[in-house]
């Protein structure tokens, strides 16, 4: 029902899906400050919670993986890829998995997907992602686009979501299209809209080495307007559906 992809960059770890399912966002994406695991086909929620518990403690991705499979009954219809905190990946598509079904493992990412149209989708999101500039987000935007230009789910498209860790417990950036007619549209405007005022105020979040964060609001109202100011000198027009008042 889906295709993903996991990524890191440097400190930066990132987890992006889509599907013809709803909210497929909420259901696949288990990231932690140094893992993510996704647990997509049939797919079993524990296989990430747990999973993303023991990768942060230092266990194997493979090993945990290997557990997965032997323990679970249904092993046969999940699907899951995983990172463990040494940037190690592994992959299971079970054999009773819809077709198409697959994944592969790069250094640095791993892609993996069932119900699509056919193997060319993880070969161009992998491809994509590959050749990709910029910042994470926009790399994993375009790797996902380039498998759905390639089939992406057979079925068609409904939801989509992508998460971003930047060494922390809690997410950086963490964006969701729930039910929408171009999920990955409906990400893309969000990550726009996200650099127009989110973005900035990042900077002043607490870690976990800096429990008060940046309480200064002063850098974090030079950003927000630094972004402001770029975004006109380049005539883009808002995307926000907010009203303005």
């Amino acid at each position: 029902m889906t295709y993903s992809l996991i990524a890191r960059a440097g400190d930066e770890i990132g987890l992006i899906v889509a599907s013809k399912f709803f909210a497929c966002g909420a259901a696949v994406p288990f990231v932690g400050a140094r893992s993510a695991v996704a647990s997509q086909a049939f797919c079993n929620p524990v296989w990430g919670t747990e999973g993303r518990t023991r990768l942060e403690a230092g266990e194997a991705a493979q090993k945990v993986l290997a557990d997965f499979v032997a323990r679970d009954a249904g092993q046969s219809i999940r699907q899951a890829h995983l990172m463990d905190s040494h940037g190690r990946f592994a992959a299971h598509t079970g054999a009773d998995c819809v077709d198409w079904c697959g994944h592969l493992i790069r250094d640095d990412h791993s892609v993996a997907g069932n119900m699509l149209a056919g193997p060319d989708v993880i070969a161009e999101t992998s491809r994509a992602f590959m050749t990709a500039e910029g910042p994470l987000p926009e790399r994993l935007l375009a790797a996902m686009r380039a498998g759905e230009a390639a089939g992406g789910d057979k079925r068609g498209r409904q939801a989509a979501g992508m998460v971003i860790h930047r060494g922390e417990a809690h997410a950086w950036l963490d964006l969701r299209a729930d039910d929408d007619a171009d999920p990955l549209g409906e990400l893309e405007r969000l990550w726009d809209v996200a650099q127009e005022r989110y973005v900035g105020f990042t900077l002043g979040m607490a870690t976990a080495a800096n429990f008060s964060g940046l309480p200064d609001r002063a850098p974090i109202d030079r950003a927000i307007a630094e972004a402001e100011a770029l975004r006109l000198a380049e005539g883009r027009a808002s995307r926000s559906r907010a009203v303005e008042t």
